[in-house]
Formats: structure tokens, sequence, C-alpha cells
């Protein structure tokens, strides 16, 4: 007994499959995907340049901000009172929670 295709009444063993190019191509393209993020992310160019408290020149961002021309203003207060909400005031909770 062999076990047949559904459609075409061919043994399984003599069927052909198309298809397995695209997989191919697929993988090969995220494996050199995968690469090239590593290269890029660890790569010697990107090693982070710490320096130390010591040979900064500015303490804060602020001084940083001024040395560089920028003006430094605060931002502008809130009103103390904010305005109503438009529309109705909400209703009283259908069912209150009892005091206990």
């Amino acid at each position: 007994m062999q076990a047949h295709g559904i459609s075409d009444g061919r043994p399984v063993e003599h069927r052909n499959r198309h298809g397995g190019a695209p997989l191919l191509v697929a993988a090969v393209v995220a494996i050199l995907g995968v690469l090239g993020m590593l290269v890029v992310d660890h790569g010697p160019w990107s090693k982070p340049k710490v320096q130390p408290a010591a040979s900064a020149n500015y303490s804060t961002t602020g001084e940083a901000a001024r040395a560089a021309g920028a003006k430094v203003i605060p931002t502008e207060p809130r009103a103390p009172i904010e305005p109503a909400p438009p529309g109705p005031k909400p209703a009283q909770p259908a069912n209150p929670i009892p005091p206990q």
C-alpha cells in the first residue's frame, strides 16, 4: 500500500516540490542582516568615550547651555486655578461606597 498525492494520484516520493529557493534567499538575507547589525553595533569604532568627572567643563546643563550661547529662561508658571472643564458635571455614582 503506497501513499498517494491528494489531487494527482502520484506517490508522495515522486511529487516535485518547488519553493525552496525563496526560503533559502530569505534565510541568507536574515543571516546577513543580523551579522551586519552585529558589526555595526559592536565594531571597534563604536566604543563609548567616557570622560571622568574631573575633565568636565561645566557642572550643570544650564552652564553648558549659556557657554554655547543659548538663552536660559524659566518656563511659564501654570495658572493657580484651572478653569472648570466644559460640559455637565459628573453625577453621583449609582452605588455609593457604604461607610464602614
